[in-house]
């Protein structure tokens, strides 16, 4: 039995939000194709600037699989915007200000810091298939090696689908 809500077989929920650079997205937007959806803390942090760049670098290689990345964090789209110019980011990045997908993909969780304790983010990667149902979780997320990892688990994926 998982600790969390959201588990593999279950639908993506339908929450539209907004997105650099596209304006609004919701995931059902990519009914029909893989995606992988990466949750993480924050923009322009170190962990955070590491996988998102990765993902970057590996675009050509998940397009060549079929696949589509979005990344998602509490930051504002005008962060979006600086984080992705800063980094030539070349994919979508949510603004879940008001949390309501961190809810709905459970990835918000109790972190200290400094002796503090505060709700955050949890660096957390989900597959989706073609029929919007998540198709595989990481949770607690290490960025080293962990981008191949999402590659080489999609391919897996598609070879059983």
């Amino acid at each position: 039995m998982s600790d969390y809500d959201l588990n593999v077989g279950d639908d993506v929920p339908e929450i539209v939000l907004p997105t650099w650079p596209e304006g609004e997205l919701a995931l059902s937007a990519y009914k029909g194709e893989w995606v992988i959806v990466y949750f993480y803390p924050k923009d322009s942090t170190s962990g955070c600037t590491t996988e998102s760049c990765e993902f970057r670098d590996a675009l050509p290689d998940f397009a060549g699989a079929d696949a589509k990345i979005v990344g998602v964090s509490r930051d504002s789209v005008k962060s979006h915007s600086n984080f992705t110019n800063k980094q030539s980011l070349n994919f979508p990045l949510i603004s879940d200000v008001e949390e309501a997908l961190c809810k709905a993909f459970d990835v918000l969780q109790l972190k200290k810091n400094y002796g503090k304790e505060y709700m955050g983010i949890e660096r957390s990667t989900f597959i989706i298939n073609p029929e919007g149902k998540v198709a595989y979780i990481w949770r607690k997320v290490r960025v080293k090696e962990h981008v191949a990892n999402v590659l080489e688990t999609l391919k897996a994926l598609q070879e059983k689908a």
